[in-house]
C-alpha cells in the first residue's frame, strides 16, 4: 500500500494550520503543521515530507528567507507552495524567483489550495512528455555565447563567469531551450514551468522573461535569444545544442 503523501504547513495562524491540517488529512493526505522556522527545522530533520505549505509572512525569519534556505546548496529538493497575503505582482514574482514551485494568496479555498498541491507533486515527479524527447538529456545546453548546466543549475557566459538563476527563471530557460524556434504563449509556459493556467491578470510569465533577459544580456528590442510575438508569447530564436557539439 502506499504511503500518502506528507504535507507540511508552516503558517503563524493557528486557525489556518488547524483547517488546513485537517482538511488535507480528510482527503486521505498526511499532514504537519509548524508556526515558524524553528518548528519547521524540526518537524523536516524527523519527517519525510514531500511539499512544504509555505506563508510568506511569518515572524522572525520569513518565508522568503525559508524558501531560500530549503534551496540552497546541498538542500534535496522539495516542493514549496507559497502563501502570500498580498496580492501584489511583485510579492507573488519575488517568492518565484526564490525558488517556490507555485504561490496561492489568501484567502483561498481549501479545495483549491488541494489542487495546487496536487499540481505541484505531479510536475515535480513526472516530466511532461514534451520536455522529455532526448532518452538521456544533455547535463550542458549550448546557445549562442552561453552555456546552460542543467546539474547545477547556472549559466556560463563564454569568459567562464558562472551566473545564478533562480528556480523560476531556470525552469522557464529550460523550457525555452527545449522548444527552440517555436511560439509559446504565456499559458503554455505557465503550464510547463508551474503547472497552472494564467488568469486575466497574471503577469509573472512577462516579468520572468525581462529577468532572464537581464541575465542573459539579452536586449528586447533587439533580441539574439528570446523575442516577443505580440499577441501571441514568446519564442526563443537562437539555436541550441549540446555543448561540445558543433554549431
Amino acid at each position: 500500500m502506499d504511503t500518502p503523501d506528507h504535507i507540511l504547513i508552516v503558517d503563524d495562524d493557528a486557525g489556518i494550520r488547524e483547517l488546513v491540517t485537517q482538511y488535507l488529512q480528510k482527503q486521505g493526505l498526511q499532514a504537519s503543521a509548524a508556526a515558524d522556522a524553528k518548528q519547521m527545522r524540526a518537524v523536516l530533520a524527523t519527517t519525510r515530507i514531500d511539499l512544504v505549505v509555505l506563508d510568506l509572512m511569518l515572524p522572525g525569519t520569513d518565508g522568503l528567507a525559508l524558501c531560500r534556505e530549503l534551496r540552497g546548496p546541498g538542500a534535496p529538493h522539495l516542493p514549496i507552495l507559497m502563501l502570500t497575503a498580498r496580492a501584489e505582482e511583485a510579492d507573488r514574482i519575488l517568492g518565484l524567483e526564490m525558488g517556490a514551485d507555485d504561490y496561492l494568496v489568501k484567502p483561498f479555498a481549501a479545495r483549491e489550495l488541494l489542487a495546487r498541491i496536487r499540481a505541484v507533486l505531479r510536475r515535480t515527479r513526472m516530466l511532461p512528455p514534451n520536455l522529455g524527447e532526448a532518452a538521456e538529456p544533455a547535463s550542458e545546453l549550448a546557445f549562442g555565447d552561453w552555456v546552460l548546466d542543467t546539474t547545477a543549475r547556472h549559466l556560463v557566459d563564454e569568459r567562464g563567469a558562472v551566473v545564478s538563476l533562480s528556480g523560476a527563471e531556470y525552469r522557464l530557460l529550460r523550457v525555452l531551450l527545449d522548444h527552440p524556434q517555436r511560439v509559446l504563449t504565456r499559458d503554455q509556459l505557465l503550464n510547463l514551468t508551474q503547472g497552472r493556467e494564467a488568469d486575466v491578470f497574471d503577469r509573472s510569465i512577462d516579468l520572468l522573461i525581462s529577468r532572464l533577459r537581464q541575465r542573459l544580456r539579452d536586449e528586447a528590442r533587439e533580441a539574439r535569444y528570446i523575442k516577443t510575438v505580440r499577441h501571441e508569447g514568446y519564442v526563443f530564436c537562437a539555436a541550441v545544442r549540446r555543448a561540445g557539439t558543433k554549431p
